[in-house]
């Protein structure tokens, strides 16, 4: 029997590593939860999003899921212990942070990330483990999610916010930018055009999908032709997509992402939103 992967998100982000999986792997099944309810992580205390991780990964076990993937920059940065934890011996828990850092070589990069991310420096820490000498300059990006989310790519504020944004990283030369945020790889088009072509854009979707699909047998990921997204239906039967708020507003946000629209239902998770 074909095993089952669990995602976890605060919303809508999580759709890009989704989609980065179906695209290499179109058979798998998966349950999505969206954690709508306590949306966004980003604003968040890292003692929050420590014990949301914990009850949302402990969701995902009740469900039977064969693996763990943390579609969550945010939560990966702040809480992958609690979800390892959480998780058990017998549930492997895959991350974007460590996933990229195993695969990235370069001494000079750019992290572009939500401001919980970028201030608890897991990027860093995990490129230097891998080699000492890296140099990574992390930046918090607040303005990107809710213009993202907005939907409109040609709204004068987001070229201004990715200028502003990126000029810390021009100015120390870094060879590749991690998006580190999964709203981020939208941004690629707008990023590209503002960047030196020998900056290399880096998803870190890609490479946690390459680790994932290694521990499930599966054959090597084909080179990817971008950080952008492939739109691609997936039989419904394979797919369960659950949130803790609105599921009809989140089917609705999320047709632009996945390129079609999803079923979606509602779940409640033991604490309530004002919990924290």
């Amino acid at each position: 029997m074909e095993q089952r992967i669990g995602l976890l998100d605060s919303g809508l982000g999580g759709l890009t590593v989704l989609r980065r999986m179906l695209e290499h792997h179109p058979e798998i099944p998966f349950v999505y939860l969206g954690d709508t309810a306590r949306v966004p992580y980003g604003h968040r205390s890292p003692n929050e999003i420590r014990r949301i991780a914990a009850e949302v990964v402990g969701w995902l076990r009740r469900q039977q899921v064969d693996a763990v993937l943390m579609a969550c920059n945010t939560t990966n940065a702040l809480a992958f212990d609690i979800a390892e934890a959480e998780a058990g011996s017998g549930l492997p828990v895959f991350g974007l942070i460590d996933c990229v850092a195993s695969q990235l070589s370069c001494t000079r990069v750019g992290v572009l990330a939500t401001p919980a991310t970028a201030s608890s420096g897991a990027y860093g820490r995990a490129l230097r483990l891998v080699d000492p000498s890296c140099q990574v300059i992390e930046i918090g990006c607040p303005a990107f999610v809710p213009l993202i989310e907005a939907g409109d790519f040609s709204d004068p504020r987001l070229r201004a916010a990715a200028i502003a944004y990126l000029e810390p990283l021009l100015a120390e030369r870094v060879e590749a930018i991690v998006l580190g945020c999964t709203h981020y790889p939208l941004l690629e088009d707008l990023l590209r055009e503002l960047l030196p072509p020998e900056v290399l854009l880096v998803d870190p979707a890609q490479a946690a999908v390459a680790q994932l699909g290694q521990r499930l047998g599966k054959a090597p990921l084909h080179q990817a032709r971008s950080c952008g997204l492939h739109p691609r239906e997936v039989p419904v039967e394979r797919g369960r997509f659950c949130v803790t708020g609105d599921a009809e507003a989140f089917a609705l946000a999320a047709a632009p992402w996945l390129g079609w629209q999803p079923q979606v239902e509602r779940v409640c998770l033991r604490s309530s939103v004002g919990a924290f």
